[in-house]
């Protein structure tokens, strides 16, 4: 669905240099701490800020060439959503209707009703979750075949995070759609993706299937002696913390069957974003 090589964007004080994949059918995942460079890919992809250098390409074509047919398939939701906050929920039906062919007005209202938002309340009076709630119902309501969700989840308490996580895992059920995802809430998506990558400072980082990540990886709690005396090959992050070292490792289990005199815990996305740097 999405194929993105070497972008390249610069400002004064950053600079993306960013690869990645989204396959057909599958839930990817952009993972990475604020101002590393989520946002700024997302909008790359979307045509929304001109790259510097790179490709581009969404659903075989350059993100340039794409036509008004091929856009209508890609259901977006971004941290600033476009829409103007003077309307009401019910103006915003005769605009999708006129935007997109494959508007669905029956199952936009059903989710309207779920997600509890008033029709004629006005945008400005919502909050920023019944706000989020609205995104995503509009990205969901025109047959996209494609979502680029940043930050979907984010002013959601923990029961319409898990609504709004069962509501995507039903758009992906026919099995030929896809989603690019970005959350700073690292359990939505080791619970949600199938693969994820890291970005840090601009620059992918680590990229993993969801499974491998979560079996294979696991973090070392060692003392000083300890660190200079283990097989450090698998070894791929280190901090160093008051009692010694916590090390990130890709091969768990060789520590556990190697070292039963270490603390071996599991690890998961905070902790990759956490460690970042590798010191020798």
């Amino acid at each position: 669905m999405i194929e993105i090589r070497q972008l390249q964007k610069n400002y004064q004080d950053f600079h993306l240099d960013c690869s990645l994949r989204v396959e057909d059918g599958m839930i990817t995942g952009l993972a990475g701490k604020n101002g590393a460079g989520k946002s700024t890919t997302f909008k790359a992809i979307l045509g929304l800020i001109r790259a510097d250098g790179g490709e581009v390409e969404v659903f075989g074509k350059k993100a340039a060439d794409l036509r008004t047919e091929d856009r209508e398939q890609m259901g977006v939701v971004l941290s600033d959503s476009g829409i103007s906050e003077y309307l009401a929920v019910e103006d915003l039906i005769p605009v999708m209707k006129n935007l997109y062919t494959k508007f669905d007005e029956k199952s936009f209202r059903e989710r309207c009703e779920r997600f509890d938002l008033p029709y004629h309340k006005k945008i400005k009076e919502f909050s920023t979750g019944m706000k989020r709630k609205l995104q995503i119902n509009l990205a969901l309501s025109h047959e996209a075949k494609l979502l680029i969700l940043d930050e979907p989840t984010a002013g959601l308490d923990v029961s319409a995070r898990e609504e709004l996580l069962d509501m995507l895992r039903e758009y992906m059920e026919p099995g030929d759609r896809s989603i690019l995802i970005s959350s700073h809430i690292a359990t939505d998506l080791e619970g949600f993706c199938d693969d994820i990558y890291l970005i840090n400072d601009g620059k992918i980082v680590l990229h993993e299937d969801t499974d491998v990540l979560l079996g294979k990886y696991g973090v070392l709690k060692v003392t000083e002696e300890q660190y200079w005396k283990i097989d450090r090959k698998y070894i791929i992050a280190v901090r160093k913390e008051e009692y010694g070292y916590r090390c990130l490792t890709n091969e768990k289990q060789f520590y556990l069957e190697n070292y039963p005199d270490i603390v071996v815990e599991k690890s998961g996305i905070d902790e990759l974003i956490l460690m970042e740097k590798k010191e020798k």
